[in-house]
């Protein structure tokens, strides 16, 4: 007979886990939110203005995920205590061996919701864009560009994101001199924040006649997608508006009207592309909304970076950009930050990234 003690105990374990959910993810705020939404939304002036009803819907889908989750977790484990007391009366193995496997689903489940407690951050729930730019390496750096745009986007497909490329330049050979990328999803910005940085592949390049190893780098920039959150105020005279006939490979995504817009910020040399578009003006607006968000990411770096320094002292920021290297002829791929390495390179290529990330965010990065 297996011990319905020990099962009673983790039962109970998980109930206090559960608890301590509601507490840190404020789940009766949240609760009470979705109710006063909810109530908004059967108001006919709020369906007025087809934009509050989006936010409306956008931030209660937000909450759901706590709330939802967390009711499912109460019910689910006071169906395992209900089942558990009909075991001890009835004796019946057959029954403990499945609520021990319902046990196994519901700490799953727990688990991924105490992974939320990562997202605390301002705009950790927001839409984002990456900017994915070819760095020193020539040819092996704009392959290596490329490869992460389809790493990046694999991911996004398997969390369940949407992506849409913005913007899309492509190398003289193969590759890309640079890509933006907009994802779409819950805490998508939360997700992906960590993955800022310089991210450097070695390998024998297949561009090399001699067979030798080269060294190529790739920034990744994450932004959110700050919508109408915060005003960030630009001067139309730091701006240089380039328009240009879009380029690439063509279909759905790409237009051949000269009707990309590439727009430069002087002061900070930050640019924002967009082609995705067949009208201009739909172009410019989209890559000014771009640079909003990226202006205003770029200021809470800065802030970081300041407080890091008066911190931790820190003197060679340059090198600490260097997040990740993929070392391909090695089989190792290796977090320069969290010390986490894996050996399945094409797996990570393939997407695989939730060891990096999450390790990241659980060590406050």
């Amino acid at each position: 007979m297996i011990d319905i003690n020990i099962i009673s105990n983790k039962i109970e374990t998980l109930n206090h886990r559960k608890n301590d959910l509601k507490r840190y993810l404020d789940y009766d705020t949240k609760k009470l939110r979705i109710s006063e939404i909810n109530l908004e939304l059967l108001t006919p002036e709020t369906w007025k203005i087809k934009q509050s009803i989006h936010k409306l819907n956008k931030e209660k889908n937000l909450l759901n995920i706590i709330v939802d989750n967390i009711n499912k977790i109460e019910n689910e484990l006071k169906e395992a205590y209900i089942f558990l007391e009909l075991a001890k009366e009835t004796k019946d193995n057959t029954l403990i061996k499945d609520i021990i496997i319902e046990i196994k689903k519901i700490e799953e489940k727990i688990k991924k919701l105490e992974f939320y407690r990562m997202f605390s951050k301002k705009n950790d729930n927001c839409n984002c864009y990456i900017d994915i730019q070819s760095g020193s390496g020539g040819t092996e750096a704009q392959d290596w560009s490329k490869m992460l745009l389809k790493m990046y986007l694999k991911w996004s497909d398997k969390k369940g994101f949407k992506t849409e490329i913005i913007e899309e330049s492509i190398g003289e050979i193969v590759g890309i001199k640079s890509a933006t990328v907009q994802v779409f999803g819950e805490y998508a910005f939360g997700w992906l924040r960590t993955e800022t940085g310089i991210h450097r592949l070695i390998r024998k390049s297949p561009f090399d006649s001699g067979n030798r190893r080269h060294t190529s780098f790739s920034s990744v920039f994450i932004y959110p997608d700050i919508e109408e959150k915060v005003n960030i105020e630009i001067c139309l005279s730091d701006l240089r508006i380039d328009v240009y006939r879009a380029s690439g490979a063509g279909g759905q995504h790409v237009n051949r009207t000269e009707s990309a817009v590439r727009i430069t910020h002087i002061p900070t040399n930050l640019v924002t592309q967009c082609q995705s578009n067949r009208s201009q003006h739909k172009n410019k607006e989209q890559a000014m909304k771009q640079m909003k968000s990226k202006l205003y990411e770029l200021q809470v770096q800065k802030k970081r970076k300041a407080q890091q320094k008066i911190e931790n002292n820190k003197l060679d920021i340059s090198w600490g950009n260097q997040i990740r290297s993929y070392i391909l002829d090695h089989s190792k791929i290796k977090d320069l930050r969290t010390g986490i390495e894996k050996h399945n390179i094409q797996s990570v290529l393939n997407g695989d990234l939730d060891d990096f990330i999450e390790q990241s965010l659980i060590s406050g990065l």
